[in-house]
């Protein structure tokens, strides 16, 4: 390569520095710094994915952050140390949690199920989006309360009311005098909680996170299960009825079952007994 042509590539990248650097530069003067994207703003937020924010969960609430579309003092379980850390992460000033999505609660809460009147019914497993309850079809359910994020999901759909949020110093006070009403909480033996420093809330966010993600993968892989049974189903012969006259099969089976029957009482000598009208 002679010295001209190298010359002419040495040029080519420094305008093109230059040209990145100007971009880099006037992005920055225009937004005051390059836009976070949605996996940063959402590692900031609670990960209660509680809906209160007007999304289904916290990370379409980031997406809709980054875009422009949702401002950042729609999730009260964050409270102001969530509105704080979005503002300086966006390079925004600090604004009060908007009262149209609720009020920040004064101490952490959790659910609370009165065991001794649950049915058994399971919607409140349901409805839990980091599976924090343990229980089964027609038996008593427990609140795993270290995995509780205080959501509220599972309130409404319990049709005896049995479930309850609860300050978490209440549920402790509950466990040391009245242990029957909470056995799942009966062993604790730790102090009341202080206020919470911002590491042990993202310690909780994170670990909040990997259940709800792992919960959105077991049910998706539940539902390919249950497709693949019903394909294999339909794959068996006779199993595919559904465009048959269920009736003419009945009718056909008792046909065959009075054929059968005539036949016995011809080689026994015997009558059938008359046909019911």
């Amino acid at each position: 390569m002679s010295f001209g042509m190298l010359t002419a590539s040495a040029t080519a990248l420094t305008r093109l520095a230059a040209a990145a650097g100007w971009l880099f530069g006037w992005r920055t003067r225009r937004h005051g710094k390059p836009r976070p994207d949605a996996e940063q703003i959402d590692a900031i937020l609670p990960q209660t994915q509680c809906g209160r924010c007007g999304y289904s969960a916290c990370r379409p609430y980031a997406e809709a952050i980054a875009r422009g579309e949702a401002d950042i003092n729609q999730c009260p379980p964050g409270g102001e140390l969530t509105v704080h850390a979005l503002a300086e992460l966006l390079g925004r000033k600090p604004k009060p949690l908007n009262p149209k999505h609720g009020t920040l609660p004064q101490e952490p809460t959790v659910a609370w199920i009165d065991e001794t009147a649950c049915i058994g019914c399971t919607r409140c497993i349901q409805a839990c989006p980091v599976d924090a309850i343990l229980g089964t079809a027609k038996q008593m359910h427990t609140v795993i309360r270290t995995e509780c994020t205080g959501c509220a999901l599972c309130i409404a759909p319990c049709p005896v009311d049995c479930i309850h949020l609860r300050a978490v110093t209440q549920d402790i006070d509950a466990a040391q005098t009245r242990p029957d009403q909470n056995p799942a909480a009966a062993n604790i033996s730790c102090s009341k909680p202080q206020l919470q420093s911002w590491e042990q809330l993202r310690d909780k966010a994170d670990r909040a996170r990997e259940r709800y993600e792992y919960r959105l993968t077991r049910l998706a892989r539940e539902r390919d299960e249950r497709e693949q049974r019903q394909q294999s189903k339909k794959a068996i012969p006779g199993r595919d009825l559904g465009n048959i006259d269920k009736k003419a099969v009945i009718q056909a089976a008792v046909a065959r079952a009075r054929r059968r029957q005539a036949a016995l009482a011809t080689a026994r000598g015997t009558s059938l007994p008359p046909r019911p009208k």
